[in-house]
């Protein structure tokens, strides 16, 4: 596909990268592929495998573990189909199955986990097509009926699922599941780069709690991972399920179609092109997803894009309920939706056919997700375009003058820590509630179990009897157990007439997104919101024609806890990494016009402060070494250091810039020093400011090259401008900025 001639053409066009096609290597089916499930392989279009999925099936066959990452639309379901359907249709078995402690009729089953309930859906029709007699697979999560719960329990052979489901609903009741666990053969980890930091190291410990249990009922699971876009994903795969032996399959034999991906750097708001340009496409014929940055720009790029061309274009987030997502969803498979502009959510969420292009606003923070994004388009085999347009940000604006770091570099490496106290403690409260916990327990979840299980003890959770330890509390463990938010929990937001809930908020972006007097957008309706409850989880809201939206504003502290590594930087500087303490609190919200940004008013809000202990890396300068920089100018070049540096990190750690923090002050009272903080934004740390230490020289120097490049004078969203800055962007000195990190990094003068 060559770029239609106004896209060539345009000046904000920095670069295109173009990826040919490739005709793709198959392989025969392997012998233990029966003719009947080759037939229904057939029925799908399947005649010969490619290379990779033979491969990536014969191992997890042979019983070995599998990460399987090749390229998005490589076929890697059915890299994992062939042994599922091979074990669970076979009525026998012996495979990998210890001598079974209980006397329950049982036959081979497999598990298949994603990350989210379309993506398992999804999967479903897929299985569903086979059409193989006997062979019953069947999803099982939050939207699913009693009717088909029960189904799932007493018969069903192929689960689809997701960890949420599996950690309230099927660990915790495992005596009713001993005949799916005690024959439990493969676990199928989809996406699996998306486990990663403090939610990785929660999905980390449900499998190890899930391979406890099944170890319990007898059965010893194969793991098979999929991910598009993991680099080290054999690694990735032993540290998420705990096991060894893994066999990594990453060479894609499949045909793929030729790609043009281009960066665009846009000259006014990077939202609005995106929605000109998703109008633009879609009312050429082609069907497009548009990916933004948060919920409400999702919203209001679909209305922009709608609002110019006759097509249909819907916005698709998480926070929908289960009806509307159907419908989207359909909408996208069948063709009949022709643009979605969306976020995150639908990342990973259905396979969709014919895609013809994608917009990705603004670098969503990891490679990984970005390629995730882009390789939703061409799926059908036909040709795509992919445009990956800058935010006005220091990231996506050294991204676009450093096109080798998109298109030369390899994915990220998936950090996550599964030993992190904070995480760890919950989950083995849950564990011993399944299973009384025992120091042999261990080989599951790693060298501190005794030590934890010891202070879960004091403080009342557990209780040692001889040489175990048990759950003493009448409630269930798990329910103190978010997996995707240690805050644990969801805020409803209500229709105030009716009592119908309309969307739901995460508990730690409620204070900024749900408070009272906020403007709240869902499926392109704005409401505003009367009343906020954090402590009932609720907030209710009203439809809205006010023409403003709003902004949340707060102020940030930080404490140093203890102090782990440091290290020497070349101009006098120290690099210091530890534990912290965030004390946070959203004190007022500015009303800004909808159409101009125009900022109309600010309202204080008296909402409780908010603390979170984690970890952060920081670096210090005492004032001695901070010759040339004038007094006044202090504070902005630190702050604008901190704004550049934390804008950067994701390009040297797995991070998305969401997932971490920063603080800078001229006199810190814990180092009496300049000092520059980035922290991670999870309780007990995630992994990232560990990352972000280890690099801080290179890490450092990006940064201030980055600032220099940077074509303003005074500082500009695209350099040292924060859209998440609680302190409205005062001070903030770009000059001052670029003298204080060549001072970090350049070395002292001879005394």
């Amino acid at each position: 596909m060559t770029l239609p001639a106004w896209l060539q053409d345009d000046p904000r066009l920095r670069h295109v990268h173009h990826r040919p096609a490739a005709s793709g290597v198959t392989a025969p089916f392997p012998d233990w592929v029966t003719p009947q499930i080759r037939q229904a392989v057939g029925r799908l279009g399947v005649q010969r495998p490619w290379e990779h999925q033979v491969g990536a099936a014969g191992a997890a066959w042979s019983g070995r573990h599998v990460a399987l990452a090749t390229g998005t639309g490589s076929g890697k379901t059915l890299g994992y189909l062939l042994p599922v359907l091979a074990a669970t249709t076979a009525g026998s078995l012996g495979h990998r199955l210890r001598a079974r402690p209980l006397d329950v009729p049982q036959a081979h089953t497999a598990l298949y986990l994603a990350p989210t309930k379309a993506l398992a859906h999804d999967q479903l029709r897929v299985a569903r097509d086979l059409a193989l007699p006997g062979w019953r697979p069947v999803t099982l999560d939050g939207d699913s009926e009693e009717p088909e719960r029960r189904f799932a329990r007493e018969f069903g052979q192929f689960i689809l699922s997701n960890p949420d489901m599996l950690h309230r609903s099927v660990l915790p009741s495992h005596a009713r599941w001993a005949r799916f666990l005690a024959g439990l053969r493969y676990v199928v980890v989809d996406e699996a780069h998306r486990y990663r930091g403090v939610f990785g190291a929660q999905v980390a410990l449900v499998l190890r709690r899930l391979r406890r249990l099944a170890a319990h009922y007898g059965a010893d699971p194969v793991f098979i991972a999929c991910s598009a876009t993991a680099t080290a994903a054999d690694a990735h795969l032993a540290c998420l399920a705990g096991v060894t032996d893994v066999v990594l399959v990453d060479q894609d034999s499949s045909r793929r179609p030729a790609l043009d991906f281009c960066l665009w750097q846009p000259e006014g708001d990077a939202h609005r092109e995106t929605a000109d340009l998703l109008a633009r496409l879609v009312g050429e014929g082609r069907q497009t997803l548009a990916f933004t940055t948060s919920r409400v720009q999702a919203e209001l790029v679909a209305l922009r894009a709608q609002r110019a061309v006759p097509q249909p274009i819907a916005s698709y987030r998480s926070g929908y309920l289960a009806g509307d997502r159907r419908e989207l969803e359909r909408g996208l498979q069948s063709g009949s939706l022709r643009g979605v502009a969306c976020t995150s959510a639908l990342e990973l969420g259905v396979d969709i056919a014919g895609v013809d292009s994608v917009l990705s606003c603004g670098f969503p923070g990891t490679l990984a997700a970005l390629w995730q994004q882009v390789g939703r388009a061409g799926r059908a085999g036909q040709d795509a375009i992919a445009v990956l347009l800058a935010r006005p940000d220091p990231l996506d604006s050294y991204l676009c003058e450093h096109p080798e770091l998109v298109f030369d570099r390899p994915v990220e490496q998936v950090v996550l820590h599964a030993d992190n106290p904070a995480v760890l403690s919950p989950h083995l409260a849950a564990a011993a509630q399944e299973l009384p916990l025992t120091a042999a327990d261990a080989a599951w979840f790693g060298s501190q179990t005794t030590v934890l299980a010891e202070r879960l003890a004091a403080a009342g959770l557990l209780r040692r009897r001889a040489t175990a330890w048990y759950w003493t509390r009448p409630e269930r463990a798990v329910d103190g157990i978010d997996l995707r938010n240690l805050a644990g929990g969801t805020v409803d937001v209500v229709e105030t007439g009716t009592g119908r809930v309309i969307g739901q908020v995460d508990p730690a972006a409620a204070d900024r997104t749900v408070h009272t007097g906020a403007i709240y957008l869902h499926l392109g309706e704005p409401w505003r919101i009367t009343d906020y409850d954090p402590e009932a989880g609720s907030a209710l809201a009203v439809p809205s024609r006010d023409p403003w939206f709003t902004q949340a504003q707060g102020h940030l502290g930080l404490d140093i806890l203890a102090e782990d590594r440091t290290r020497q930087l070349p101009g006098g500087a120290v690099g210091h990494l530890g534990a912290v303490l965030l004390r946070s609190q959203v004190t007022g919200y500015l009303r800004r016009d909808s159409e101009t940004g125009k900022v109309w008013d600010r309202s204080p809000l008296d909402l409780p402060e908010r603390t979170l202990s984690t970890r952060a890396t920081w670096w210090t300068l005492p004032v001695e070494a901070l010759h040339g920089i004038p007094q006044r100018a202090l504070a902005g070049a630190a702050h604008a250091a901190e704004h550049a540096a934390i804008g950067l990190l994701p390009a040297f750690a797995p991070c998305d810039r969401w997932d971490i923090g920063g603080l800078s002050t001229v006199q810190h009272p814990d180092t009496g020093q300049l000092t520059v903080f980035v922290h991670d934004g999870h309780s007990g740390g995630a992994g990232f400011a560990d990352r972000a230490f280890d690099v801080l020289p290179q890490w450092l120097a990006a940064t201030a090259d980055a600032l220099r490049q940077c074509p303003c004078e005074a500082g500009c969203p695209r350099c040292v401008v924060s859209p998440k800055c609680g302190n409205g962007n005062s001070p903030l000195d770009k000059a001052a900025a670029i003298t204080l990190l060549d001072l970090v990094l350049s070395p002292l003068p001879a005394a």
